[in-house]
């Protein structure tokens, strides 16, 4: 007999007194090769849950086909190619620099930049917050059960994986080379 919680399905295992298969399918039988994982409680926890494989597999393979339609994902590309504040401070366009006298230095210079002479290269408290300066590069896809601050990168738990973004906020190829992250668990502290 199934059980319905709000997210899958928890079904007494065939082969076991002890444990319980979790999925996202109602078929009767159920098909453990499809199924999220097993567990020897309830609710799972993350010791007492066995992640499928296979069924991460297919996850990760739905990802890599879908996640750059995501609006989310795609309005995560569209940051990586903004400034992120990497002129803050340093002279840029977004604010200039404090009133400088121009006057012959005759050390090194302290300027905007975290103290790089206000290239904007100093410190991250200098450089604003997120976003690659056009320049491009990963973004991570993700679950939401416990969801990052602003700027801040998630739990390496709760990575799906990465995509590929150019400095426009396109993704590379069209797709973004979807890469598994390898640390993805489908069982937290935070829940499933």
């Amino acid at each position: 007999m199934a059980t319905r919680t709000l997210f899958q399905y928890i079904v007494d295992e065939p082969k076991s007194l002890t444990s319980h298969l979790l999925t996202l399918l109602s078929t009767n039988p159920p098909k453990p090769q499809l199924a999220i994982g097993s567990t020897t409680s309830l609710p799972p926890t993350p010791d007492s849950l066995t992640e499928n494989h296979h069924f991460l597999s297919i996850l990760h393979s739905v990802i890599g086909i879908n996640a750059h339609q995501d609006p989310d994902i795609q309005s995560q590309a569209q940051a990586m190619a903004s400034s992120g504040g990497s002129n803050l401070g340093s002279g840029g366009s977004q604010f200039s620099q404090q009133r400088q006298r121009r006057r012959e230095r005759t050390g090194p210079s302290h300027g905007g930049g975290g103290g790089t002479g206000g290239d904007g290269a100093g410190g991250a408290s200098s450089q604003g917050g997120a976003g690659g300066a056009g320049r491009g590069g990963h973004i991570h896809v993700y679950d939401y059960r416990h969801p990052p601050d602003y700027g801040r990168i998630p739990d390496p738990e709760d990575i799906f994986g990465s995509l590929e973004v150019d400095g426009q906020g396109m993704f590379v190829d069209g797709h973004g080379r979807y890469q598994a992250s390898g640390t993805y668990r489908v069982c937290t502290r935070d829940g499933m």
